[in-house]
This record gives C-alpha cells, sequence and structure tokens, in this order.
C-alpha cells in the first residue's frame, strides 16, 4: 500500500479522547504519516485549512481527516472551498472521523464511530470517489440541509441528553416544547417544480439522515448530481403531535405518506417569517434561500 500522508483537523473538544490517540498510532504504524492540528476558538477551522493547502504545495497530502461531528466537516469542506476559485477541486481528498454525538454522514457512508481506530485505517486505505457538496446562500453543506421547527429541536437539543439518550433526546425535547409548534408559509421553486403553503419541516439532502438518525431524504445519493428535496406539510390541527412524532422517531417512511419528495439541482425558497435552516448542523436564519449543487466538487473516502 502506498504510504499516505493524512492531515487531521481534530475538533478541541475530542483532543483527550484516548481512541483519538489510539487511533493516530495505530495509523502510523501501518507506516502512513499523520499530522495533527487541534481546535481551540473559532476561526481556527479557516486557518487550518489555508494551512494545509499552503503544506501540500511543499509536501503533498493525500487526505484531510475531519475529526468531530457532521458540523465539523460542513466546516472544513466550506473552509477548504472558500480557499480557492471558483469551481476549483481541492488537491486533496477529504476523510471522517466521526467523533460527534450524532455522526449522521458517518453512518450514512458506513463508518462505525465506535471503532474509531477503523475509522482513521479506512481514510487511509480507502478509495477516495468523486461527490457532491450542496450550496445555500453560498455556504456549502456536505449532508444535508434542514428548516423548520424540527431544525430548531435538533439544534437546541441539550448535548448531555443527547450522550444519555442517543436519537431519543430530540424526540423529548420536541414533546417538551410542544407548544411552541406553529406553521411557516413557504414557497418552493425549482426545475418543473413548486409549491407553496404552510410546513413543519423541510430538507434537501446530499445525505440520508439528520438530527440523530432520522431519514428526511432516504433516496438520497452522494455523487448522482441532484439533490433530494423532502417537504412535511404542516398537518391538520389534531394530528400534528403524531405526525412529529413519528417524524422524529422514522423519519418520512414512518409518516405515511403526506410528504413532498422530489430530486433537484437548483430550488429557491422564500418563507413569511425568518426560519432557521441548519447546514449539517451548523445554522442560519432567514427568509430567502437560493439552493444549489456542486457536482463532484470534492473526492471523499468512502
Amino acid at each position: 500500500m502506498k504510504r499516505q500522508h493524512l492531515r487531521l483537523i481534530l475538533n478541541g473538544k475530542s483532543a483527550s479522547r484516548k481512541d483519538v490517540r489510539a487511533a493516530v498510532d495505530a495509523v502510523r504504524t501501518m507506516g502512513h504519516d499523520v499530522s495533527v492540528r487541534v481546535t481551540y476558538e473559532a476561526g481556527d477551522v479557516t486557518r487550518l485549512a489555508a494551512e494545509a493547502l499552503r503544506d501540500h504545495e511543499k509536501a503533498p497530502i493525500d487526505t484531510l481527516v475531519s475529526g468531530g461531528g457532521d458540523g465539523t466537516l460542513h466546516e472544513v469542506v466550506d473552509a477548504v472551498l472558500h480557499h480557492l476559485p471558483q469551481g476549483n477541486r481541492p488537491p486533496f481528498s477529504f476523510a471522517v472521523l466521526p467523533l460527534g454525538t450524532a455522526n449522521d454522514f458517518a453512518h450514512h457512508i458506513k463508518l462505525d464511530p465506535a471503532d474509531i481506530t477503523g475509522c482513521l485505517r479506512f481514510a487511509a486505505r480507502a478509495s477516495a470517489k468523486p461527490t457532491d457538496v450542496g450550496e445555500v446562500n453560498g455556504c456549502v453543506f456536505v449532508n444535508m440541509a434542514t428548516g423548520g421547527f424540527g431544525t430548531k429541536v435538533t439544534a437546541e437539543t441539550d448535548p448531555n441528553l443527547k450522550r444519555v439518550l442517543g436519537g431519543a433526546a430530540y424526540l423529548f425535547t420536541g414533546l417538551h416544547r410542544f407548544s411552541e409548534l406553529a406553521a411557516c408559509e413557504a414557497r418552493v421553486e425549482a426545475e418543473d417544480f413548486s409549491w407553496e403553503g404552510p410546513f413543519l419541516a423541510l430538507a434537501i439532502g446530499n445525505g440520508r439522515r439528520a438530527g440523530g438518525g432520522i431519514r428526511l431524504c432516504p433516496k438520497a445519493e452522494l455523487d448522482d448530481g441532484q439533490l433530494d428535496l423532502t417537504i412535511v406539510p404542516f398537518p391538520e390541527t389534531g394530528k400534528v403531535l403524531d405526525l412529529f412524532s413519528s417524524l422524529l422517531e422514522s423519519g418520512v417512511d414512518g409518516t405515511n405518506g403526506g410528504f413532498i419528495q422530489r430530486k433537484v439541482r437548483n430550488l429557491t425558497i422564500e418563507t413569511s417569517d425568518p426560519v432557521q435552516f441548519n447546514l449539517d448542523g451548523e445554522p442560519m436564519t432567514g427568509t430567502s434561500w437560493k439552493i444549489g449543487l456542486r457536482h463532484h466538487q470534492i473526492d471523499l473516502r468512502r
């Protein structure tokens, strides 16, 4: 096997984990180079992405590994792409070391967050495959962009509760705040498709799951040149709780229909009130959203 140079950008919250250190040692024992950079404060990922691009010019980096959750992967890919001329592909591939709470994207590409050494070994030896990324108002996402009340729940669920209850924590938080549920009007325009009405949740998926395993876009593919749009319309009075519970427990497959799904490449969303969108868990708030796809923008070890 060819000797690889892996650059690991490690979320500082995970810097003291013994399994991470053991994984790095194991991959070095395989004969690969692993250089580690740890984030400490806001802005570090942007700085470390620029450093990786500069270092690559002197001593090529084969793979830039994102060590953290979906939000860390989002930050790393977004930062690298912002340092490159529009349309240019990064000079190295990307890989995931799943150290977050939900690790939705890692599960989608069949990584096991319980086996950190196995995941880093995979980053060193797996094939780098062309992979799409989505874009919302100029910011990219690798896994999924979600909007609506359900998004607010996932963003505000207590991390300690998530560690104890896993995906059930989102349901617990949602039910606890059930009285806050209110419809928001949206107009969605895409190629040969338009929809207007009140919604409970919207999802634009490159990946399939978000919010701790909720399958919002179960047919999404990472390299098909399309995004999967899922709209969950706001239900009739008296059925909101059942729909919300089914959505969080089983994803759109458990809602017995009533949702709208389309394959799209570009779309716009206008909402009557400010709504929060999460890009791989990173929040944005607004009323106007321009969403597109960058086909095969990066290479990903998967």
